[in-house]
C-alpha cells in the first residue's frame, strides 16, 4: 500500500499557490485514502470535492452508452481533478475513476469556487493547469487516430510513471484496454512486444518498467508534446 504523504506540497498544484492563498486554502484539505477502481466522479452527478492527488493517479473516462470506454486523460500529483467546477459547471459528462490507488487531498468545491473568483493568482495558476489538462485531451484524441496500439500502449505507461513514486504500476491489460479503448488482445500482444524487448517486466496485473529510455525512444511524439507542456505551465516543475 503506498504511503500516506505527510505535506499538501506534494502535489505540484497545491505547492505552486502563493503563501496567503495556502493560508486559507490548506486548513480546508482533507486527506482520503483511494482505491483502485473508486469512482470520484459519475457523469452528470454534482461535483461535491475537488481532489489533489499525491501518489495516486485518477482516469478521466467517457463511457459510452453500450459500455465500452476510452480514457480522456490521467491526473496525478500534477494537478487536480474537479476543474469544472471553476470553469462554470457543477458536473462533467465523463467518469472518474482512480487508476492507480494512493492518496489525495479532498477540498469542498464551493471553497474552491471562492478561491477562484476572489484570487487572481489562484485563478490563474488553475487556469494553466486546465490548459496542459485540455493539451493533453487533445493529444490522446490524435494518438488514438493515427498511431498503433504500441505507441499508445508506450505513451500512457510513460504519463502514468510521471504521476507515481517509483517504476511500477499495478493494472491488469483487460484495465489497460478500457482506458485505450481497444481490444484486450492488441494491448497482450504490445505489452509481449515491449517485454521480450527488455522494457518491461508483466506479471498477473504487475507492471515494473526496466528500460525508460527505450521506452520513451519507442514512444510517438505524443507524451513528449504533453510532458512538455505541462513542465512550461506548472510552474512548481520548472
Amino acid at each position: 500500500m503506498p504511503v500516506a504523504p505527510t505535506f499538501p506540497e506534494q502535489n505540484l498544484l497545491l505547492a505552486a499557490l502563493p503563501e496567503r492563498a495556502r493560508e486559507r486554502i490548506f486548513p480546508k484539505l482533507k486527506l482520503v485514502e483511494l482505491n483502485l477502481g473508486d469512482v470520484i466522479y459519475e457523469s452528470g452527478q454534482p461535483i461535491e470535492f475537488v481532489y489533489f492527488p499525491t501518489n495516486c493517479i485518477v482516469s478521466l473516462l467517457y463511457v459510452m452508452i453500450n459500455g465500452s470506454s476510452a480514457e480522456i486523460s490521467v491526473v496525478g500529483n500534477e494537478g487536480m481533478a474537479g476543474i469544472a467546477v471553476f470553469m462554470g459547471a457543477d458536473s462533467t459528462p465523463s467518469r472518474t475513476v482512480v487508476q492507480s490507488s494512493g492518496f489525495a487531498y479532498r477540498m469542498p468545491a464551493s471553497e474552491l469556487k471562492v478561491e477562484f473568483n476572489n484570487d487572481s493568482e489562484v485563478r490563474v495558476l488553475t487556469l494553466r493547469y486546465t490548459q496542459a489538462l485540455i493539451t493533453q485531451m487533445s493529444q490522446t484524441a490524435v494518438c488514438n487516430r493515427h498511431h498503433s496500439i504500441d505507441q499508445q500502449l508506450c505513451r500512457w505507461l510513460l504519463l502514468s510513471l510521471d504521476r507515481l513514486p517509483d517504476n511500477r504500476l499495478n493494472m491488469t491489460q483487460e484495465l489497460i484496454a478500457n482506458m485505450l479503448g481497444v481490444r484486450r488482445e492488441g494491448v497482450t500482444e504490445a505489452a509481449g512486444k515491449l517485454q521480450r524487448l527488455g522494457v518491461i517486466e508483466y506479471h498477473r496485473g504487475h507492471i515494473a518498467v526496466m528500460d525508460r529510455p527505450k521506452l520513451e525512444a519507442l514512444c510517438c511524439e505524443c507524451y513528449e508534446v504533453v510532458r512538455r507542456e505541462t513542465d512550461r505551465l506548472v510552474s512548481t516543475r520548472a
